[in-house]
Order: C-alpha cells, then sequence, then structure tokens
C-alpha cells in the first residue's frame, strides 16, 4: 500500500478517464476548448498540458451535462457559472435532469 500524499492537480489523462464513463466523446481537445471559452482554468505547466484541480473535474462534469442533457450553449453555461459564485461545488441538480451535478451558490437556489 502507498502512502503518496493527495495531489492538488490532476493530469489531462485523469481528467479525461474519470470522465470517459459518462461522457464517452470527451477529449483533450474539448477540454482545451472549454478553458479556451474561459469555462475552465487549469494550472498552466511547462510541458504545456494543463493541469486540473478536482474542482475543476466537477466543473467539466456541469458543462457536459448542461450540454448533453439540456442543450445549453456555453455562453448560457458561463453564465450560470458566473453567477453562482464559479460552480466549483456541484450539489445540486441540472434543472430537469435526473441525478445530474450542478452549482452551488446564492444564484443557483
Amino acid at each position: 500500500m502507498s502512502a503518496e500524499p493527495a495531489r492538488a492537480y490532476l493530469g489531462i489523462g485523469e481528467v479525461l478517464a474519470q470522465l470517459r464513463a459518462e461522457f464517452p466523446d470527451v477529449s483533450v481537445s474539448k477540454i482545451r476548448f472549454l478553458e479556451n471559452e474561459g469555462l475552465i482554468q487549469p494550472r498552466p505547466v511547462a510541458v504545456r498540458l494543463p493541469e486540473v484541480r478536482p474542482a475543476d473535474v466537477e466543473r467539466l462534469r456541469y458543462i457536459l451535462t448542461a450540454q448533453r442533457d439540456q442543450y445549453l450553449p456555453l455562453r448560457v453555461i458561463k453564465d450560470q457559472l458566473d453567477a453562482g459564485g464559479g460552480g466549483s461545488r456541484a450539489s445540486r441538480a441540472v434543472p430537469g435532469a435526473r441525478d445530474r451535478p450542478t452549482l452551488a451558490g446564492p444564484a443557483a437556489r
């Protein structure tokens, strides 16, 4: 058993592995596109591969769920995330979707 400390950031491959079962078409280019659109802000590293915080994985899950289940445009999703305090915590359901994570914050209540 390893006593390795928990890392604050995940590599892009680890993010894909966590999301792929629920979102089979998620790709590095999709994550980079969402980053370019300002929906997530992974920590840049010297090798040009972003390191993603666990909270950003939940944020990605919210974005991908809102796109898939509600067909929301990214502009609307970004507005919801901005209004909800950044969407770093997923605790409520996307309106109309069952058992899906969403924002926690004053605007989301």
